[in-house]
This record gives structure tokens, sequence and C-alpha cells, in this order.
């Protein structure tokens, strides 16, 4: 399990436990978290589960593969920096506290 911080764009925080295989996507799905979407259901074909990555954890993360960088394209407010797709992301025992902030809207 990996503890995982989602901020919801009005500051409210949400700290669940994911399950290690899961996708940050799925932990926030699965846990009832407002502002990720997920329209697709994880197929990285629709951009609506977009968030923020902590500066501080941004290197950590693995790269940004090209289909996820097309997606992003359709996000609302990216940040070249910090944009993710939370479906991208599995979930490991080296991403216990990460946070990750939603966007105002999701697209």
């Amino acid at each position: 399990m990996a503890k995982i911080t989602y901020i919801e764009h009005n500051g409210t925080e949400h700290v669940v436990d994911v399950a290690k295989g899961l996708t940050v996507m799925e932990g926030a799905r699965d846990n009832g978290i407002p502002g990720i979407d997920a329209d697709c259901g994880g197929a990285c074909a629709c951009s609506t589960c977009h968030a923020y990555i902590h500066p501080d954890w941004v290197g950590k993360l693995p790269a940004k593969e090209a289909m996820e960088e097309d997606m992003l394209d359709f996000a609302y407010a990216t940040d070249p920096a910090r944009s993710r797709l939370t479906c991208q992301i599995k979930v490991t025992d080296d991403l216990d506290g990460l946070i990750v902030q939603m966007p105002e809207k999701q697209i």
C-alpha cells in the first residue's frame, strides 16, 4: 500500500491508502475522491484524470510515454512540468507519500 494525498482544487485534502498495482486514478475512483473523472476508465483516451504532481514528486515518477503526452494536449490548464494523467501512474511502494492536486475542472 502507498499513502497518497489527493488535493481538490478548493484545497480539500484526501489521504488514502492505495494498493500496489492500481493506478493513481483508480485510487481516486475507488475512494470516491472528486476531481478525477476518468471517463475512459483508464485507457489513456480522454484526459479527464489529469492532475498536477507535487514538485517534490515530479522527478520520482516514470517519464511520460508518447500517448500520455498526446492526451495531455486535451487536458484543462496543463503545466508542462507537473501535469500527468493519473491513469498512467502505477502505484508502487516507492510512491508512498505521493501528493497530487486536481485542476479546477476536467474537460
